[in-house]
C-alpha cells in the first residue's frame, strides 16, 4: 500500500495493524482494489498467494504495478504504453550507426542502443563513437553507471545477465526504459511543443499555396473563356466548303484538345476550393474568400456562357456546311455532265465535216450510212443532257453561286455547239445516200468474185500445206497409201487450172465496168482480201511443190523396203534362239527334279549341258548386231516375231545363272552326302519325297507343304517342334524352303554328329573328370594352336570347387553349337 501511495501520489485506506492473516489478507485486497480502480485487470491474482509468499503472483502483480503506472501514461504520436514506448526508442536511435531497435529483448544485447538513448538527450555524459559493438559488457556497464550516476536511474540490470542470455527478459529491459523516458520527459515536452508548432504552420503554409493555386487557375480559366468566346461568337460565312471545313475541323480540335484541359481545370479548381474551405474550417481558420470576380459562381457563369456560344457555333458550322454543300453537290453535277458533254461532241464536228465517202467502198458507204443513223440516235439521246445542263446553270444562278460567270459561259459554250452539230449532220446524212446509188452495181461483180475465189484459194492452200507437210511412217504399207494419195491429187489439177482462169475473169469484167463509168475503186475488194496476184501465186507454187512430194515419197518408199529387210532378218533369228532358250530352261529344271543315276551322273549331265549353252554364244552374238542395224534404222516395232532383244537378253542370264546355281546345288548335295554318310538310296529318298510335295516343281516350297513333307517321313509335329525346324531350314523367315535346306536338316537328323554334350564329355575326360580344367591340361592334350584358342575364349571357372587358373569347359563347349555366346 505504501508503494501503491509513493507511485501514485494518492491516499490509500487506512491500513489494519493487526499481525493476523487475515489482517494481511485485508490490507493485500485493498492494494488489489486500488490497482482495479486504475482500470487494470488482475487475472488470477488474489490476496491469500500474495500473503503466501507466492513469487509467481507476486512478481505478477509487481510486473502489472509497473505497466499502469510506469509505462501506461507514456504516449508517442497516438501510441501508448508498449507501442509508444518502442516507437519513441526508435525514433530516438534512429541517427545512431549499429542501433536498430525492433523490441525490448535482443534489441539492447549489445549496450549501443541504451549509450544512444543518453547521448541523444545529454551528449556531453557519453563518448559515443569510441564505444564498440562487439564489447557489449563494457557498453552496458558504462550506460547502466552514467544513468545511476547523472540521471537518478537506478542500476536495475546486469550486464552479464543480459549478454549471457539468448533473449533478454522484454519486461525487466521494457521497466528500465521507461525510466529513460520519465527522465527525459521534459526534453519530450518541448519537442512535442515544437512539433504542434511546425503542424500549424505547415497547415497554414499549405492552405496559403492552395489559395494562391486557386487565384491563378481561376485567373488562367477565366481568361481562356475570355478569349474562346468572340471566336465562337464569330458567324463570319465562307465562300467554299473546304474553308468551312477547316472552321469545323478547328472546332473539333478545340473540343477534342483545347477544351477537356479546360473542363479539367475547372473541375480541379471546384475541387481545391472546396477542399481548401474544409481544411480551414477543420483548423479553425477562417473561410477563404477568393478575389472579386474569381469566385466559383463567376468561373461557372462564364463557362455556361462558353457553352452556349460553343452550341450555338456547332449548330451554325453544320447548317453551313451543309448549304455549301447543296451548291458545291449542284457544281459539282454541272461539272460533270459538262465534262461528260464536252467529251462525247469532243472531235464530232471533224468527223460531220469529212468527206471520207468520196473515196469509200459500196459496202462502207452503207457501213457509214448505218453509223450515222446511230450517231443521230445518240444526238437525239444527249438532248435531255444539255436540257440539264442549263437547268442546273440556271438554279447556280439563283442561289447565288460565287463562279456563276465561269458557268454561265460554259453553258453558252454547250448550247452553240449543239446547234451546229444539228446542222452538220442534216447536211452528212444527203451526201451518204448519193454516193450509196453510184457503187452498188460493182458491189454486186466485186461479191461474185469473192465467193468463187475463197474456195479455190482454200484449196490452194490445203494443197501447198499437204505438199510440204511432214511425214513418218514405219511400215511399207503406209508409204504406199501415201503414194497413191498423191497420184489421185494430181489427177485433179487440169480442173483446178480451169477454175482459176474463171475467177480471174469475173475481177477482169468488174475493172472493166468501172474503168467505162470513171469510178475511182478504193482498194481491194471488201468481200475478200484474196487478190489475183495472190491466186496466181499460190497457184505457182502449187506447180513447183508437185514434183518435190513425188521426189520425198519415192525416197521414203526405199527407206522402207530396206527397213522390212532388217525386221525380217531379225525375226527369223530371234524366232529361233528364243524357243532354243526356253528349252533349255525346261531340260534343266527337269534334269535338277528328277533322279536319274547318281549325283555325280547328275552332275556330268549339267556340266555338259552347260557347255553346249556356252557354245551357242555366237547366235546370240549375231542377233545382238541385227538388233544394233535395227537401232540405227531408228526401226521400234517387228511384226514378224514376238520376241525383243530385251526378252533374249533377259532370257539367255537366266539359262546361264539356272545352269551355274543347278551346278551349285547338285555339288552341295554331294558335299552333304559325303559329309554326312549319307547313302545314294538316302539322297534318292529324300529327293522323291521332295518332288512329290513341290507342286510346282520350283525347287522349293512353302510351310504347309514342308509340314506335309515332314509328316509323311515319320514327324510327329506340335507348333512348338515345327517352328523350331523352321528356324533350322529358313533362318531368315522368307516363308520358303529350298531341297538343299531340306537335305542338311535331314542329315543332321539322321547321321551320327557332334553335340555340345559329347564335346563336354570329351573335355571332361581331359580334365580327369574334374568340372574346370586348366591351361596346362589344354596344351598337353591338344595341338598348341588348339590348346591356345580354347585358352583365349574360355571363361574362368566360378564354381564352389574352383582353383586357381580354372576354366569353364562347359559354357566354352555350349557356345561352339549356339546355345550361348562364345
Amino acid at each position: 500500500m505504501l508503494l501503491l501511495e509513493v507511485i501514485s501520489g494518492e491516499r490509500l485506506p487506512k491500513p489494519e495493524r493487526g499481525k493476523m492473516r487475515v489482517h494481511k489478507i485485508n490490507n493485500v485486497n485493498k492494494a488489489l482494489d486500488f490497482i482495479a480502480s486504475k482500470g487494470v485487470k488482475l487475472v488470477s491474482i488474489g490476496a491469500e498467494e500474495i500473503v503466501d509468499g507466492n513469487a509467481k503472483m507476486t512478481l505478477g502483480m509487481i510486473w502489472t504495478i509497473i505497466l499502469r503506472f510506469a509505462i501506461q501514461d507514456i504516449s508517442v504520436e497516438e501510441t501508448s504504453a508498449k507501442e509508444g514506448l518502442l516507437l519513441w526508442c526508435q525514433r530516438k536511435t534512429a541517427p545512431y550507426k549499429n542501433v536498430n531497435v525492433q523490441n525490448f529483448h535482443i534489441s539492447w544485447k549489445d549496450g549501443l542502443a541504451f549509450n544512444a538513448l543518453i547521448h541523444r538527450h545529454r551528449p556531453e555524459l557519453i563518448e559515443y563513437d569510441k564505444l564498440r559493438k562487439d564489447d557489449p559488457v563494457t557498453n552496458l556497464n558504462n550506460a547502466f553507471e552514467v544513468a545511476e550516476k547523472y540521471l537518478d536511474i537506478p542500476k536495475m540490470l546486469d550486464a552479464e545477465d543480459i549478454v549471457g542470455t539468448l533473449r533478454p527478459d522484454e519486461k525487466a529491459i521494457m521497466t528500465y526504459v521507461s525510466c529513460f523516458y520519465h527522465a527525459f520527459s521534459g526534453a519530450q515536452k518541448a519537442e512535442t511543443a515544437a512539433n504542434r508548432i511546425c503542424k500549424v504552420l505547415a497547415v497554414n503554409q499549405e492552405n496559403e499555396h492552395l489559395m494562391e493555386d486557386y487565384e491563378k487557375l481561376a485567373s488562367d480559366l477565366l481568361e481562356w473563356i475570355k478569349r474562346t468566346i468572340p471566336w465562337l461568337e464569330d458567324r463570319d460565312p465562307q465562300k467554299t466548303i473546304q474553308e468551312m471545313q477547316q472552321k469545323l475541323e478547328d472546332f473539333r480540335d478545340y473540343r477534342r484538345v483545347h477544351k477537356p484541359p479546360k473542363v479539367q481545370e475547372k473541375c480541379q479548381l471546384e475541387i481545391n476550393f472546396n477542399t481548401l474551405q474544409t481544411k480551414l474550417r477543420l483548423s479553425n481558420r477562417p473561410a477563404f474568400m477568393p478575389s472579386e470576380g474569381k469566385m466559383v459562381s463567376d468561373i461557372n457563369n462564364g463557362w455556361q456562357h462558353l457553352e452556349q456560344a460553343e452550341k450555338g457555333y456547332e449548330e451554325w458550322l453544320l447548317n453551313e456546311i451543309r448549304r455549301l454543300e447543296r451548291l458545291d453537290h449542284l457544281a459539282e453535277k454541272f461539272r460533270q455532265k459538262a465534262s461528260i458533254h464536252e467529251s462525247w461532241t469532243e472531235g464530232k464536228e471533224a468527223m460531220l465535216r469529212q468527206k471520207d465517202y468520196e473515196t469509200a467502198t459500196l459496202s462502207d458507204i452503207k457501213a457509214l450510212i448505218r453509223k450515222h443513223e446511230a450517231f443521230e440516235s445518240d444526238l437525239a439521246a444527249h438532248q435531255d443532257r444539255v436540257e440539264q445542263i442549263a437547268a442546273i446553270a440556271q438554279e447556280l444562278n439563283e442561289l447565288d453561286y460565287y463562279d456563276s460567270p465561269s458557268v454561265n459561259a460554259r453553258c453558252q459554250k454547250i448550247c452553240d455547239q449543239w446547234d451546229a452539230l444539228g446542222s452538220l449532220t442534216h447536211s452528212r446524212r444527203e451526201a451518204l445516200e448519193k454516193t450509196e446509188k453510184q457503187l452498188e452495181t460493182i458491189d454486186q461483180l466485186h461479191l461474185e468474185y469473192a465467193k468463187r475465189a475463197a474456195p479455190f484459194n482454200n484449196w490452194m492452200e490445203s494443197a501447198m500445206e499437204d505438199l510440204q507437210d511432214m511425214f513418218i511412217v514405219h511400215t511399207i504399207e503406209e508409204i504406199e497409201g501415201l503414194i497413191a494419195a498423191h497420184d489421185q491429187f494430181k489427177s485433179t489439177l487440169p480442173d483446178a487450172d480451169k477454175e482459176r482462169e474463171a475467177i480471174l475473169g469475173i475481177q477482169n469484167e468488174a475493172q472493166r465496168i468501172a474503168d467505162y463509168n470513171n469510178i475511182k475503186l478504193s482498194g481491194n475488194n471488201p468481200y475478200t482480201s484474196v487478190t489475183p496476184q495472190i491466186i496466181n501465186s499460190k497457184w505457182e507454187r502449187v506447180q513447183q511443190l508437185v514434183p518435190k512430194r513425188d521426189h520425198a515419197l519415192q525416197d521414203e518408199q526405199s527407206k522402207q523396203q530396206s527397213n522390212e529387210h532388217l525386221r525380217r532378218q531379225f525375226a527369223s533369228q530371234a524366232n529361233i534362239v528364243g524357243p532354243w532358250i526356253q528349252t533349255k530352261m525346261e531340260e534343266i529344271g527337269r534334269i535338277s527334279i528328277e533322279m536319274n543315276g547318281t549325283l555325280e551322273d547328275q552332275l556330268n549331265h549339267l556340266k555338259q549341258y552347260e557347255q553346249s549353252i556356252v557354245d551357242y554364244k555366237p547366235n546370240i552374238d549375231l542377233l545382238e548386231q541385227q538388233h544394233q542395224l535395227i537401232q540405227e534404222a531408228l526401226i521400234f516395232d517387228n511384226k514378224h516375231t514376238n520376241y525383243t532383244m530385251e526378252h533374249i537378253r533377259v532370257g539367255w542370264e537366266q539359262l546361264l545363272t539356272t545352269i551355274a546355281r543347278t551346278i551349285n546345288e547338285v555339288e552341295n548335295q554331294i558335299l552333304t552326302r559325303d559329309a554326312k554318310g549319307i547313302s545314294q538310296e538316302q539322297m534318292q529318298e529324300f529327293r522323291a519325297s521332295f518332288n512329290h510335295f513341290d507342286k510346282k516343281r520350283t525347287g522349293s516350297m512353302d510351310t504347309d507343304d514342308f509340314r506335309a513333307l515332314l509328316i509323311s517321313t515319320g514327324y510327329s509335329l506340335g507348333d512348338a517342334e515345327f517352328n523350331r525346324i523352321m528356324s533350322v531350314v529358313d533362318p531368315n523367315n522368307s516363308g520358303i524352303v529350298t531341297f538343299q535346306a531340306f537335305i542338311d536338316f535331314m542329315s543332321r537328323e539322321t547321321t551320327d554328329t557332334d553335340t555340345a554334350d559329347q564335346v563336354i564329355a570329351s573335355f571332361k575326360v581331359l580334365a580327369g573328370d574334374k568340372n574346370y580344367i586348366t591351361a596346362e591340361e589344354l596344351r598337353r592334350e591338344l595341338p598348341p594352336d588348339q590348346a591356345e584358342y580354347c585358352i583365349a575364349r574360355m571363361a574362368p571357372y566360378q564354381g564352389p570347387d574352383a582353383v586357381s587358373g580354372a576354366l569353364d569347359y562347359k559354357s566354352f563347349s555350349t557356345a561352339l553349337y549356339g546355345e550361348s555366346d562364345l
